[in-house]
């Protein structure tokens, strides 16, 4: 037996197999023109400015060069000092929370003096 999918109940009913074989939503040609360009033209003139418009320089190539650069520093220090404070602070929160938890854990293991 054959199914295919019924629009009306949205589930599989029982069909011949030229149905089957030929669904309902599907176009029998593809289309061979190109679909238009969605971003070809400005979509904004620049009198319709807003806040959320980027003006800035595109910094990626030069990201791009800094990061694949082998100079043997780790990925998470490559630009220098800020990163280098960021993980070491993070580091200190990890090792002083790590310590804090270990304490509470074996004051809390310890029996009450009444």
């Amino acid at each position: 037996m054959y199914y295919k999918f019924s629009g009306f109940t949205q589930k599989l009913a029982g069909a011949w197999a030229s149905d089957a074989y030929s669904p309902q939503g599907l176009k029998p040609v593809v289309s061979t023109e190109a679909p238009p360009i969605i971003f070809a033209t400005p979509t904004k003139l620049t009198a319709d400015y807003t806040a959320y418009d980027f003006a800035g320089k595109n910094k990626v190539p030069e990201l791009q060069k800094l990061f694949q650069k082998s100079d043997g520093v780790p990925i998470h220090l490559k630009r220098g000092l800020p990163d280098q404070m960021l993980y070491r602070t993070t580091l200190a929160l990890t090792v002083g929370g790590t310590l804090y938890c270990l304490i509470a854990l074996y004051m809390a293991s310890q029996p009450r003096n009444k």
